[in-house]
């Protein structure tokens, strides 16, 4: 990065997490898996799930607000929202980001939508770090959006298994252009197109129609359970080490250097396996194992949860890495503190 080429920076975060939850106990009597299994290997204890208020796009709005707030500026400042939230929400065929910047009170944004799974906020953050670098015009940039995929599990199909942590929660990040901290240093990104059909929802699709209303169809499940396990067996930890290597490197820093980790909820050997082979400490990442997996969500509410903690300080790397199905590894670097 020369001297003079424009940045941007993380001004401050908002959450919205649900008041209501199911716990391991609830999840154990709804699949027949022992509750130990859910809270040891499975890795949670409780994870949020909408109220009859919580709509995906609103539960952005609510935590868009609180980004507002802590960042003691008026909407108004904001030039563009982009809108990291799942394509699940209030209604197909909508654009929320167009509709989360008028709740939110930013009448000189424009917004989109933009969607990578749960590695939305890493592509975020990539086209945020890009507009605001190429347009003079673009100075405050907020990414919101919710999520709630939860809705889409069915507890008794043990195929989806791995994703009965799937909760709700909304999440946002205000970044300024130039703003003096917390500099945006870069993203990375692997993508396996192998993996792109071995998961999904078939309900409303071209393939199955509007008007096939078979109910199965309208559940999330897996399709090649046996490919899709060899298959993320053999890349999965490889393609997360690239990406979060790739990030690192662009701070001049070993992943080793890591001061704060904010790692999507997966299961508990996964992680701990992961964090050891990056040389990083389990206490530079906080376990999302009292709120399971909240889509690409889970960045934003790690970095907001560290930061209350006080595990992040000036001076620190902070990376935020994900994966989506499709399949897609994703992460950003951030280097936190007064930009020198």
């Amino acid at each position: 990065m020369t001297k003079d080429r424009p940045y941007v920076g993380v001004v401050s975060t908002g959450i919205y997490i649900p008041e209501h939850w199911h716990t391991a106990e609830y999840i154990a009597k709804e699949t027949g898996i022992p509750q130990d299994v859910i809270e040891q290997k499975f890795g949670f204890y409780k994870k949020p799930v909408p109220g009859p208020d919580d709509h995906t796009a609103e539960m952005g709005v609510r935590a868009g607000r609180m980004a507002i707030e802590r960042a003691g500026i008026d909407p108004g400042e904001i030039d563009l929202v982009i809108y990291i939230g799942e394509e699940y929400k209030e209604m197909h065929l909508w654009t929320a980001g167009i509709y989360s910047a008028h709740a939110l009170g930013a009448e000189n944004a424009w917004a989109f939508d933009c969607q990578l799974r749960c590695g939305t906020w890493s592509l975020g953050m990539k086209l945020a770090e890009a507009m605001a670098v190429s347009d003079d015009n673009i100075n405050t940039i907020m990414l919101v959006g919710g999520y709630r995929n939860g809705d889409y599990i069915d507890y008794k199909n043990k195929r989806v298994s791995f994703m009965y942590d799937l909760g709700a929660a909304g999440a946002a990040m205000i970044l300024k252009k130039n703003y003096g901290r917390n500099r945006v240093v870069g993203s990375s990104f692997v993508t396996d197109g192998s993996l792109s059909g071995v998961v999904g929802v078939k309900g409303g699709g071209t393939k199955a129609g509007l008007r096939n209303f078979d109910p199965e169809l309208y559940y999330l499940d897996v399709f090649d359970r046996d490919f899709m396990n060899q298959r993320l067996g053999e890349v999965s930890l490889p393609n997360f080490i690239k990406v979060i290597q790739d990030v690192c490197a662009m701070a001049g820093k070993e992943t080793k250097d890591i001061g704060y980790l904010a790692m999507l909820h997966f299961k508990r050997s996964a992680h701990i396996d992961l964090l050891n082979r990056l040389g990083v400490p389990l206490e530079r990442c906080i376990y999302l194992e009292e709120y399971g997996h909240m889509g690409q969500m889970d960045q934003i509410i790690s970095i907001h949860l560290a930061l209350e903690r006080g595990l992040i300080r000036d001076g620190d790397l902070v990376v935020g890495a994900s994966a989506g199905v499709g399949w897609a590894w994703g992460a950003t670097a951030i280097q936190w503190g007064p930009v020198e």
